[in-house]
């Protein structure tokens, strides 16, 4: 199976600009990104709309490709970039990867997972989820900036949501996480490429309105989106004070591994 991670850059980030060049131990969190992610498919690379990640990527031996800064997701970004990758060199995919630039200590394991999901051919679009714990308390689950999955029997996503899915009636809140398995999205993305140009033809629905999640668009419209559960979530970066959080954990990374 020939794999392409697509590493989605912007610059302009409401919450943290310029976040793709921040440092984090010493390198760009970019380059933290590509270089965990490229041993580990066929070919990385990073999709940006500004210049200053695109020549730093080039310094640092990366590949990388110019988009539109048009684009409403990073959906319509990866597909862009594709086409574009396609047309230089000559070369398909047989799966594509969405991993987010803000993820520098994304795991091989939860690469790995997302590519099994393409071994059922049944699969077009791919994703990972873990289950809430005891730890992440009522207030993390209810939490709306984590959405909730419910799956089917065979491991395919029901419903994706900002509310608790399900609702447990007659008991308590408190209880919860005592009584049921609840499953939180972790926003990595897979696809097959026929499957990508189709839904980045696809018009907004309600749902995908309604929840401000892109993904419910492909399930109104009956794409089939296969799931895999892993209990390892790593440290996404979305504001300055996750990047101070980051520094913290590549430093105990490197007390234990004695580098990185």
């Amino acid at each position: 199976m020939k794999t392409i991670a697509i590493i989605p850059a912007r610059y302009a980030s409401t919450r943290f600009p310029g976040k793709p060049l921040a440092q984090l131990g010493g390198k760009p969190v970019i380059q933290r990104v590509y270089e965990k992610v490229s041993p580990l498919v066929s070919m990385a690379v990073v999709a940006t709309d500004d210049d200053r990640i695109y020549d730093t990527v080039v310094a640092f031996g990366g590949k990388v490709v110019m988009t539109s800064p048009d684009h409403k997701s990073g959906t319509d970004r990866i597909q862009e970039a594709y086409r574009k990758i396609v047309e230089a060199t000559g070369r398909t995919y047989d799966v594509i990867i969405n991993v987010q630039g803000d993820e520098p200590f994304i795991a091989a394991r939860q690469i790995q997972a997302i590519q099994d999901c393409f071994l059922d051919v049944r699969t077009e679009i791919a994703t990972l989820v873990r289950p809430f714990h005891k730890e992440d308390g009522l207030e993390g689950l209810q939490n709306p900036n984590s959405p909730k999955v419910v799956l089917g029997a065979r491991s395919q996503a029901l419903y994706f949501s900002r509310s608790v899915i399900p609702f447990l009636r007659g008991i308590p809140g408190e209880e919860w996480l005592d009584r049921q398995t609840f499953y939180k999205h972790i926003g990595i993305y897979a696809y097959r490429p026929d499957v990508l140009s189709l839904i980045t033809a696809m018009p907004q629905t309600p749902l995908e309105k309604a929840e401000s999640l892109e993904q419910l668009r492909w399930l109104e419209n009956g794409v089939h989106i296969s799931v895999r559960v892993v209990d390892i979530e790593t440290v996404g970066i979305d504001t300055p004070e996750d990047l101070q959080k980051a520094e913290e954990f590549l430093r105990k990374l490197k007390i234990a591994k004695g580098s990185l």
